[in-house]
């Protein structure tokens, strides 16, 4: 096991810095003047121009760039925005309330999600199967921002169930409505997904040969198929903790959270490309991290898998 997880963190090495350089690469491509606006409405000094040129090497080509931003970020260091404020200090202060909204929501379409794929793949073609097809392709229709708005109207607005809006510092579970509007897309690809490997793995020979001894139903559901038919949706599930958290940007602005999905919005609005990098990194981190925290869980949930 010691020797699988130091290969697969090897391995990592060269994921983060191709990734990182892919990215760079199109934030640098982005057209526009990165000074434009930052001195009001008058076009900047030359004087001005020119020395901020020169401190973030805008005059060097991007992969020469890249190596000096890189240099900075294996220190610690994720640099400065135009206006002198510490990247660091951007997503120190965005990235826990994302992490909260996130963390909901995967809560949620784990929790959710795997009960209605369970209940409906072991009850197949019953009326809670129907219900749930029918719920799950309704939430697939409907397009994240439409639902964010209706229960924030009407939750928020009308009944006053919840707040309209997240404030600042907010406890953990005032982020429950966001992340069911975060999640809900989610939420329906996980309990299809369930669904579909426990009605596949049910008509495994394992399984028939679990019932042919005469074990109880709840040791064959819960020992034979249940851990086999997981190893597809917890790969979904771990990859998706990075897909909430970059895709946020709408759930944060309906609900008005102060997350990295806004701060990456306003980095590309004003040509900020050293703070969309820096966050993009994180999630990066987050993407690779995950990814070998699920690979590592295949072995607990199907013993025919072993590290070597």
């Amino acid at each position: 096991m010691g020797r699988y997880v130091l290969r697969r963190l090897l391995q990592l090495i060269p994921v983060f810095f191709g990734a990182t350089l892919l990215i760079y690469a199109l934030v640098w491509a982005v057209p526009g003047d990165p000074f434009a606006g930052k001195c009001g409405e008058r076009a900047c000094p030359d004087s001005y121009v020119q020395f901020m040129t020169e401190k973030y090497h805008l005059d060097d080509p991007w992969p020469v760039q890249y190596v000096y931003y890189m240099g900075h970020l294996l220190t610690g260091d994720f640099g400065q925005t135009f206006g002198g404020r510490e990247i660091s200090e951007i997503i120190a202060q965005a990235y826990p309330n994302t992490l909260k909204l996130a963390l909901m929501g995967l809560l949620i379409e784990g929790v959710i999600g795997l009960t209605a794929g369970i209940l409906t793949g072991l009850r197949r073609n019953g009326f809670l199967d129907n219900l749930v097809l029918v719920s799950t392709l309704f939430l697939l229709a409907i397009p994240t921002f439409v639902s964010g708005f209706l229960l924030q109207f009407v939750l928020g607005t009308q009944f006053r169930i919840i707040d309209p809006t997240v404030a600042e510092g907010a406890p953990f579970w005032d982020y429950l409505v966001p992340g069911f509007v975060l999640a809900s897309i989610s939420m329906a690809y996980v309990a299809r997904l369930t669904r579909t490997s426990i009605a596949e793995n049910s008509r495994s020979d394992y399984v028939r040969t679990a019932v042919a001894k005469g074990l109880p139903q709840r040791r064959v559901v819960g020992v034979h198929l249940l851990r086999n038919s997981l190893i597809p949706v917890i790969t979904f599930l771990g990859t998706d903790l990075g897909s909430l958290m970059g895709g946020a940007i709408v759930t944060e602005g309906i609900f008005s959270i102060n997350g990295i999905g806004r701060e990456v919005y306003r980095a590309i609005v004003t040509k900020e490309s050293a703070t969309v990098v820096g966050i993009v990194v994180v999630l990066v981190m987050v993407y690779l991290l995950m990814n070998l925290l699920v690979d590592l869980l295949y072995a607990a949930l199907d013993p025919r898998i072993r590290y070597e």
